[in-house]
């Protein structure tokens, strides 16, 4: 932990946040350099790990980047919000918005060069150019010209992550799930909780689960003749994420929540920070919905 009288560079680029600080501190911060928040807690072993060589990083890197730490227990709503399920977890902001991360507690190379390729920007402009196109395609339900940009940048650098997490969705969003696992496991071991590959692993997860489902008609009928029905209406959500339909498996999933938190060891809210994982951070119905989550939860 920082002692008060530690160094003026650190307390610049180091610092506790609440969710009150939140937006100051991170989301307003990250307009003019990236910002690392790491969520953690007291209890958590790995965080205890992983603290100390995040800031000896951060502050190796001299103001390119800092770094916030938020007691997830004290302050549970961004956490929440986002859809953190374990830690330690370290997201990057850059322009307001989530840009990369990792989870668990990597070692200090691994650390070093995460914030390398976050502050120096190892990829090239017109790649990083692609990349957005390739990501806006996706977002837009246009999976084969995303696809098409994506591996475009591999050709170029087989060892791209982005982009073998990009390419790995638009396989998910074709039903190529075969193709999706095939991708996925070209991701190096070191990258596996890249922010941006376990979203791709936990879209393929959630598409996989819905090979296993019956009929949709069929589970439609029986939400409608109970909706005290939550096994049927999670199914349903699951099927209708499938279709595409994620605003509606959302509502569903919202709505088993509404009415039992606890069903099913709290099995739909899992489910629906799976959805949010799966969409991305930037997905309409990934903010709209950890909004209303964040309203239930912490009504």
């Amino acid at each position: 932990m920082l002692q008060n009288g530690g160094a003026t560079t650190t307390a610049d680029v180091v610092k506790d946040i609440t969710t009150q600080s939140f937006m100051k501190d991170v989301i307003e911060e990250s307009k003019r350099q990236p910002v690392l928040v790491d969520f953690w807690a007291p209890w958590c072993g790995p965080c205890k790990q992983l603290t100390p060589i995040l800031e000896k990083a951060v502050k190796a890197a001299k103001g390119k980047v800092k770094l916030t730490k938020m007691n997830i227990d004290e302050h549970p709503a961004i956490p929440g919000q986002m859809g953190i399920q374990s830690i330690p977890a370290v997201i990057a902001f850059v322009n307001g918005q989530p840009a990369d991360g990792f989870m668990g507690a990597l070692p200090e190379g691994q650390v070093v060069q995460f914030l390398e390729r976050l502050t120096k920007g190892k990829i090239s402009g017109d790649d990083q150019d692609l990349l957005k196109a390739a990501d806006a395609a996706l977002l837009e339900g246009d999976a084969a010209g995303a696809a098409a940009l994506y591996g475009q940048l591999l050709q170029e650098d087989a060892a791209n992550i982005h982009a073998l997490a990009g390419l790995t969705r638009c396989y998910v969003e074709t039903g190529a799930l075969e193709q999706a696992k095939q991708t996925l496991a070209l991701v190096p071991e070191a990258k596996r909780n890249d922010a941006a590959v376990a979203a791709a692993r936990a879209a393929l997860e959630v598409a996989e689960q819905a090979q296993s489902l019956g009929p949709f008609a069929e589970l439609e009928s029986k939400v409608l003749a109970d909706p005290l029905d939550h096994q049927a209406r999670f199914d349903l959500a699951i099927a209708l994420n499938a279709q595409g339909k994620r605003e509606e498996a959302a509502n569903h999933l919202l709505e088993i929540i509404k009415r039992d938190r606890k069903w099913n060891e709290d099995g739909a809210r899992k489910q629906l920070v799976q959805f949010f994982e799966a969409w991305g951070f930037a997905d309409p119905a990934a903010v709209e919905g950890r909004k209303r989550l964040s309203s239930i939860l912490f009504a």
